[in-house]
């Protein structure tokens, strides 16, 4: 599996060109809408990322199990690998392939099905109880509510677009997409927001950049060969590669939900405590540290796939580059961009003024030291995922849980 540089600078690119979309967006956030407004739209991130939990943990057991389809294995196990001789002549299993999609779109539409359900009626709920004291239009509110149910939901059930990308390696192309989607998400919420449509202009051009980026998606992975060799097997048993999937994918699930109580419970959870005004500045905070988190992961998620190429021709040497160049990048990341975070974080929002502010230097200091630890191990468990195999779910579980109580308690 061949994936280098270009692959590295694409990514570079489109995630840079993520943070441009957010660093751009956001003066016309801030100054456009008010801070209740800004609160809502910090809870609107939140619950898409919370959507993403319905995934629970599938998109990189998918992703990884694809990835050893494209490295030449004939099986797929649910501990483990099959080792491939590293100068053995690799040939794709298409009907270990066709059998491994079948099951990712079965998966993913029963999940977008559940989310929908939760969304429309237990997201909503909690969206009224939210704007019970809102002060302005709440009719627009509940119609970026709709909108954002809606492809959320659309979103989650062709996850299954970017495993198979990824999966098969094509980092530079799924970049490139990626670049498309923001760039045409940046060019309409801007348009949409300065004419004054608030909530309801960010959400629609999530929407149309969605649909687009998995539109392009979708035509590059399903080229015409590629529907040719598909055509031309019969699928393997689902069953069999559920079972192969399925234990250390709701291990990751597990962990995923641990983690997602670490990071997001706070912001879901406070908002029903502190004022709209207080999570807007809560939000924003926690969304520039996401950025630098962000970043700071661009090496060592470019070449996943190709770790896990290299756990099955064992070659653990490279593994070992790969995680140190990451342990540097993740640390130098942190201690810049983290610095430029607290000294000029908030002198930035008072020149273009913000109507919000972040929090204090010490909260953020903390915070960014926080973030770091969750980075770090979690690039840990990149590399032993590489392995197919998940020790680490059960600590991740707990120390979820563990939050949220402390959470209540001490608010």
């Amino acid at each position: 599996m061949e994936i280098g540089k270009k692959d590295l600078y694409w990514n570079y690119a489109a995630t840079f060109l993520r943070i441009a979309a957010s660093i751009l967006l956001m003066p016309f956030i801030l100054k456009k809408l008010p801070s209740e407004d800004v609160g809502i739209w910090s809870v609107f991130i939140t619950i898409t990322a919370f959507s993403n939990l319905l995934d629970f943990g599938f998109n990189p057991s998918f992703t990884r199990n694809i990835s050893y389809i494209f490295s030449g294995v004939t099986n797929l196990k649910s501990s483990g690998f099959e080792i491939i001789e590293f100068n053995s002549k690799k040939s794709i299993n298409y009907s270990l392939l066709k059998g491994a999609i079948s099951i990712m779109k079965s998966f993913y539409f029963k999940m977008s099905l559940i989310l929908f359900i939760i969304l429309s009626t237990v997201g909503t709920f909690y969206i009224m109880t939210l704007i019970e004291n809102y002060k302005n239009d709440k009719t627009e509110v509940l119609i970026a509510w709709s909108i954002l149910c809606i492809i959320s939901t659309y979103n989650l059930y062709t996850l299954y677009y970017d495993s198979l990308l990824l999966g098969k390696g094509l980092i530079k192309k799924s970049k490139q997409i990626t670049i498309i989607g923001q760039s045409v998400y940046l060019l309409i919420a801007i348009l949409l927001i300065i004419l004054g449509f608030g909530l309801i202009a960010i959400v629609s051009a999530q929407a149309i950049s969605v649909i687009i980026i998995r539109f392009l998606s979708y035509n590059a992975f399903f080229n015409q060969d590629t529907k040719f060799q598909l055509n031309q097997v019969e699928e393997r048993s689902s069953k069999q590669i559920m079972n192969a999937i399925y234990p250390n994918a709701i291990k990751i699930g597990i962990t995923t939900l641990g983690s997602f109580l670490v990071q997001k419970s706070s912001l879901i959870i406070g908002s029903l405590y502190l004022s709209l005004s207080d999570i807007a500045s809560y939000g924003i905070t926690f969304q520039l540290i996401s950025v630098i988190s962000l970043v700071a992961f661009i090496y060592p998620m470019t070449f996943q796939p190709k770790i896990a190429h290299l756990r099955i021709i064992n070659d653990l040497k490279g593994i070992k580059n790969i995680y140190l160049f990451s342990q540097l990048t993740l640390f130098l990341t942190y201690i810049f961009c983290g610095f430029v975070l607290v000294i000029a974080g908030n002198w930035s929002l008072e020149i273009i003024h913000s109507q919000t502010l972040l929090l204090s230097s010490l909260i953020i200091t903390v915070a960014l030291i926080i973030s770091y630890l969750e980075c770090n191990h979690s690039l840990a468990g990149i590399f032993l995922l590489s392995k197919n195999e998940v020790p680490f779910f059960k600590a991740a579980i707990f120390s979820g849980l563990f939050t949220v109580l402390l959470l209540f308690l001490f608010f």
